[in-house]
């Protein structure tokens, strides 16, 4: 596979995954393992940093293996996100953030006023971001032009399982996008994984399909699949629709008995 390369360091793996939701510690580390993924995120408010002598969530993460991306979830404003990624960088977990101001405690959709004020204090405070965004193709190039070292668009609201629900934003955004595009959130099955790289995504970040599925570990080795399949057959490129049907086996050239 060609590797995915953000802020000039690559992975193998084009799919990121979480930490939230699983049945326990133990299926979460085995969910990782199988998903061939090199990153995943972690809510900052999850992670116990001001005493290392309790368990902690990092305790079930090889970070020689896997590189950290610390989030910040559950943030409201855009002083608070600004924050919270401070405090992952002062704690040693990663100059590296995936973005989060939401702007609805319901549908958790995102901020995206507030999303844009961060990423520009962050970006001078030498962060690399990945911001959470809505499926806007504006608001993913004002992103992109305040520094953001890739967007993420969501594919449908977070833990929804509905799948990615508008295709064609996706490829407005990769079609104009100069850094990686990562579909973050909606994602319920492997097929809605193969869809997004079909589609042209350069990843795809989920949690809750690996975490909530009843297999969750089976459900990762999928998605591990359906990625690598999905940017094949981007990079194949897709035979075009058609109104008719066309024969396989041509009649054309064909000697009459």
């Amino acid at each position: 596979m060609d590797p995915l390369v953000i802020a000039g360091r690559s992975f193998q793996s084009r799919l990121i995954v979480g930490t939230g939701k699983y049945p326990s510690n133990p299926v979460m580390v085995q969910a990782h393992e199988a998903s061939g993924a090199e990153m995943i995120t972690v809510a900052v408010r999850r992670v116990n940093i001001s005493d290392r002598s309790r368990e902690s969530l990092l305790d079930y993460i090889d970070t020689s293996r896997y590189t950290l991306l610390p989030n910040t979830a559950g943030c409201y404003t855009a002083d608070e996100a600004v924050r919270t990624a401070r405090l992952a960088r002062e704690a040693g977990l990663s100059h590296w953030v995936k973005l989060e101001v939401i702007g609805d405690e319901k549908t958790l959709f995102p901020d995206n006023e507030a999303l844009l004020d961060a990423t520009r204090v962050l970006v001078k405070e030498g962060f690399v971001v990945l911001p959470y965004t809505t499926d806007d193709p504006v608001v993913c190039r004002k992103l992109e032009d305040a520094g953001a070292a890739a967007v993420m668009p969501l594919g449908a609201p977070i833990g929804s399982g509905l799948g990615i629900q508008n295709t064609n934003n996706i490829r407005i955004i990769r079609e104009f996008s100069h850094v990686p595009v990562i579909v973050d959130a909606g994602v319920g099955t492997a097929s809605d994984a193969s869809l997004a790289m079909e589609l042209g995504a350069d990843a795809v970040l989920m949690n809750t399909a690996i975490a909530g599925a009843q297999d969750p570990v089976g459900m990762a080795e999928a998605m591990k699949l359906a990625i690598r399949a999905g940017r094949l057959a981007y990079l194949a490129g897709r035979i075009p629709r058609k109104m008719y049907a066309t024969a396989s086996s041509p009649v054309e050239g064909l000697v009459g008995r």
